[in-house]
């Protein structure tokens, strides 16, 4: 079995959708249990981060806009327009805030976040 094929079926990873179905830089958001997870298709790579925006108490971040901002790829937030980091889901205008971030990755064109 080929180590994609085993990850396809690891216990650990929910397959949320195929890879054909995002589109760069624009958002798509993935419940998990309780969770809402807002995932991003930005050049090539997979990012997923809390939907949940702290500021607003809105699930909404898939809805944001992604882009670069000093040098930091985030996304906005539709509401109040904060700006998170999507690799680690640091606030870059309040510091004391993050996101949780989920491990994402593709296996057999599937994407597929961890359980946390």
């Amino acid at each position: 079995m080929s180590a994609a094929v085993k990850e396809l079926f690891e216990p650990n990873w929910i397959t949320v959708c195929p890879l054909a179905d995002l589109t760069d830089s624009v958002g798509v958001c993935a419940k998990l249990g309780s969770a809402q997870i807002a995932v991003f298709l930005v050049d090539g790579e997979l990012y997923a981060i809390d939907n949940h925006d702290p500021f607003s108490e809105a699930n909404v971040l898939s809805r944001g806009i992604v882009g670069d901002l000093n040098g930091e790829l985030v996304v906005a937030s539709p509401i109040y327009k904060q700006h998170f980091r999507l690799k680690d889901g640091g606030c870059l205008e309040d510091p004391e805030v993050s996101l949780p971030v989920y491990p994402v990755h593709v296996a057999e064109g599937l994407v597929q976040i961890a359980k946390t």
